[in-house]
């Protein structure tokens, strides 16, 4: 894998103009819990604020930024494709939505693509596509989704209701009806819930689930349940959905996660890496699931041609700089160090966690400690790290993280657990 060299156009510096926090509190919703830094610029696996001060980013804007930022593949993909065209309506054939199509579906087990801007927007649109297959292909009245409890599948009303965590639906009821939760990992509860549900004529579509849950606490998926369901799924002819929005694109050490647990999905979405930064989703389908007709889904920025050439970037640079081999290395040289840390700190850390480049550092809940406090301490320490749920320090890098920028987050969250229990 190649590296990437600090330009003059890319250097750090100071702002001209200090940021002002209290002007943007005035003016932008209060929707997150921001941490007080504002970011003006990066390079690789670095960030610098409008202070100057300089971030080891191991967050990559939530496991999103790939090639990290700035990468020259992208610089110069997006530079060429904005001086070329940058949306069309979807109207009109697009090429680079096409090529980016077909290099997905020839390393995939997919047929077609549908391009939008998010994964909530895929996993809302592979919800829909199920229930018309549902409808048109089962003779389902009513059909239902059953995903797993400490799921996340986005903020819409109909991905937010999917998700099994009631913490995120506090609020916005009348949820959406349609679904059933079940234990992740669990096929016998599983196989109860389809057989209490089709007792209720309650039947079941489509079952969704994540490779390995990020937000519920990077909780790691069993290959042998996933074959499990496999095999549930086929006998009675449901639709297995994985959301690979956090695990997709090369970040658990396989281009797929549904590689990792050995499995073949019917549908399967994408966002976050697969742009690397820029706002792209994705819905990937089987052909014998592809039931969507010219009128029932579309999006007006989906796979546009700007998007789609940046894209495409990130995908040819994945294969080019062997970049999924440098996860797997760097990954277990992360876990390395995160299990040393733990065994280092007993009182606090309760084990390591993890596939590729997602890991997550478990904390004791009797150390009466949160996730947070620690990421607040690595931020003090210029380390970028969060929180998944409220026990995990959850550390996803940009793919292209070196063997010395792993070994420096390492001492940097180091010590950030001496701070904090200290």
């Amino acid at each position: 894998m190649t590296s990437q060299t600090l330009t003059p156009q890319t250097s750090p510096s100071v702002a001209e103009d200090t940021f002002q926090p209290a002007v943007f509190d005035q003016h932008v919703m209060a929707t997150y819990g921001r941490f007080p830094i504002a970011m003006e610029r990066g390079v690789g696996t670095r960030l610098w604020d409008s202070e100057g001060k300089e971030y080891l980013d191991f967050v990559a804007g939530i496991a999103t930024c790939t090639l990290g930022h700035c990468h020259p593949a992208m610089v110069e993909a997006a530079t060429a494709q904005i001086r070329k065209l940058q949306h069309v309506s979807n109207l009109y054939y697009i090429p680079e939505q096409g090529e980016l199509a077909e290099w997905l579906t020839t390393r995939s087990c997919a047929d077609r693509v549908f391009f939008c801007n998010s994964g909530a927007e895929a996993n809302e649109g592979a919800i829909k596509l199920a229930r018309k297959y549902g409808h048109t292909e089962l003779g389902i009245e009513a059909p239902i989704v059953i995903t797993a409890k400490s799921s996340f599948h986005g903020r819409t009303l109909a991905t937010v209701t999917a998700t099994g965590q009631p913490k995120y639906q506090k609020n916005f009821n009348p949820l959406v009806p349609g679904f059933y939760y079940v234990p992740y990992n669990d096929i016998e509860a599983l196989k109860e819930a389809i057989t209490a549900l089709d007792a209720d004529q309650r039947q079941v579509a489509a079952i969704l689930l994540e490779p390995m849950q990020g937000e519920g606490g990077v909780c790691p998926g069993n290959p042998v349940y996933f074959k499990q369901v496999r095999q549930l799924c086929d006998q009675l002819g449901i639709l297995l959905i994985l959301d690979e929005v956090q695990v997709g694109m090369g970040r658990t050490g396989n281009l797929w996660g549904y590689q990792t647990v050995g499995v073949e999905p019917d549908i399967f979405t994408l966002a976050k890496g697969l742009g690397g930064g820029m706002p792209i989703g994705a819905i990937l389908a089987k052909s014998h699931c592809d039931v969507l007709r010219p009128g029932e889904h579309g999006s007006t920025f989906g796979g546009n041609p700007f998007v789609c050439g940046v894209a495409l970037s990130v995908c040819k640079t994945l294969e080019q700089e062997s970049v999924v081999m440098n996860v797997r290395s760097r990954g277990q040289q992360l876990r390395e160090g995160l299990k040393a840390l733990a065994k280092k700190y007993p009182a606090l850390c309760e084990g390591v966690r993890g596939w590729g480049l997602i890991n997550g550092l478990v904390l004791k809940a009797e150390a009466d400690l949160v996730a947070l406090d620690v990421v607040k301490a690595a931020l003090a320490e210029g380390l970028l790290v969060i929180p998944a749920g409220a026990q995990v320090v959850r550390m996803v890098p940009p793919l292209v993280v070196s063997e010395a920028d792993v070994k420096e987050a390492i001492a940097l969250l180091d010590r950030a657990l001496g701070t904090v229990l200290a």
